[in-house]
């Protein structure tokens, strides 16, 4: 009789330098643990200043040290960072980034970072000025060659009346990235993790609203889970990311810029400019096809004989169009997406192979919305067509691994136009 293995838990080393942020690192740590995952925090002796080992050894249900003479029949400095399957560090000062980048070993923290073999997941948080510092530019460029995955610190409050670069993004979003790295890791192994590490990729997401009135809009259902997804495996994978958000409620994604805009015009704009220094762009937004000729100034009233306002409306621009006709530079990578139904004149991947051919990009990503599907779902399938006459279906699954077979897609694209 076959024996059946039980998949084993991963296991993730949470590392936790002295910052201020240590404390969000408590979140973190539960996200972890409540997911399933077997967690050693190890963190360094100022960050036990901030929070003690008490709370983080409750938390995980192990013993915490930042030394590297506990137990040392155990070989904690060298085993640790072996048998990991991801290491973490949140928050990420700008010490212990400079002391990564060195290859210092001085503490339990930077051995095991020396010693892992496994993917690692920087989460920066410091003052705007620090990390603004050359210092700290060349010291992160340095870690993302090697392929550490650097996250880009959100924007916001400091510590003190400080507001600027430099926050610890929200928890959930850095255990979400994390999520994404460990899944990534068990398809391309530790080194394919960072395969856009260096590239700057531009998402578009949500839906835009054309207004009638000062109350009243045009729009449509994308919700922009899939451009969110998008835009976290893209950071997951290394890449500088600028995400251009329609009306999108979701939380911004870990290391990811985000722009936000309402109509169409505005994502033209934002798209079109953020592109110009871009290696590739997923337009995976659902901009509104026409907008009202003219915007009323008041709120349009009903009419007490119950007739309706006529409202002229106009063709809003092709952005997808201009994307491929206009490229940023030659090599860029161009992703439409098409929401279709079918018709009379044709099956969805018909119109869809035809849209291919108009729009001039070079992949076009399907979805059968037949009957309102995909709209706000968590999942997803799709059929990624590419301008080779490629075609490559994709069940139905989690929005986040359709996001990564679509990167799959472009990557292989990006090296054969090098």
């Amino acid at each position: 009789m076959a024996v059946v293995e039980e998949p084993r838990t991963p296991r993730v080393v949470l590392g936790v330098s002295g910052g201020i942020a240590a404390y969000k690192g408590c979140e973190l740590l539960r996200r972890f643990t409540e997911s399933g995952h077997d967690v050693t925090v190890v963190p360094t002796a100022s960050a036990l200043a901030f929070v003690g080992a008490p709370t983080w050894a409750a938390l995980s249900g192990k013993p915490v040290s930042a030394e590297v003479w506990t137990d040392v029949h155990q070989v904690p400095h060298v085993r640790i960072g072996q048998t990991a399957d991801l290491v973490v560090v949140a928050p990420a000062t700008a010490d212990l980034i400079a002391r990564a980048a060195h290859g210092l070993a001085d503490d339990l923290l930077t051995n095991t970072l020396l010693t892992a073999r496994c993917p690692v997941v920087l989460a920066p948080a410091m003052h705007t000025e620090m990390w603004e510092h050359p210092a700290t530019t060349a010291n992160v460029a340095t870690l993302r060659s090697r392929g550490v995955v650097v996250i880009e610190p959100a924007e916001g409050r400091l510590t003190g009346a400080d507001t600027g670069k430099g926050r610890l993004p929200d928890p959930d979003e850095i255990f979400e990235l994390a999520r994404d790295v460990l899944a990534r890791a068990a398809t391309a192994g530790a080194s394919g993790v960072a395969d856009l590490a260096g590239r700057h990729v531009v998402v578009s997401a949500g839906g835009t609203r054309e207004r009638l009135d000062p109350v009243r809009f045009l729009g449509n259902r994308s919700s922009g889970r899939q451009g969110y997804a998008l835009a976290r495996a893209a950071a997951a994978r290394g890449a500088e990311v600028t995400l251009v958000a329609a009306n999108v409620t979701l939380p911004d994604p870990a290391g990811v810029k985000v722009v936000r805009v309402e109509s169409t015009a505005e994502l033209r704009d934002a798209v079109l400019s953020a592109a110009a220094a871009a290696d590739a762009v997923v337009m995976a937004a659902a901009p509104a096809d026409f907008r009202p000729l003219t915007e009323s100034d008041v709120k349009i009233k009903k009419s007490d004989d119950g007739s309706a306002p006529t409202i002229t409306l106009q063709q809003n621009p092709d952005i997808l169009r201009e994307l491929s006709t206009q490229r940023p530079h030659p090599g860029a990578v161009i992703v439409g997406f098409a929401a279709e139904t079918g018709d009379a004149t044709g099956s969805v991947i018909d119109l869809a192979r035809a849209k291919l051919a108009r729009k001039g990009c070079d992949l076009l990503v399907v979805n059968d919305v037949s009957g309102g599907a995909v709209f706000g779902s968590t999942d997803n399938e799709a059929v990624i067509l590419g301008a080779d006459g490629s075609a490559l279906e994709v069940p139905h699954g989690s929005k986040s691994a359709l996001a990564h077979l679509i990167w799959d897609q472009v990557v292989s694209r990006m090296v054969l136009q090098q």
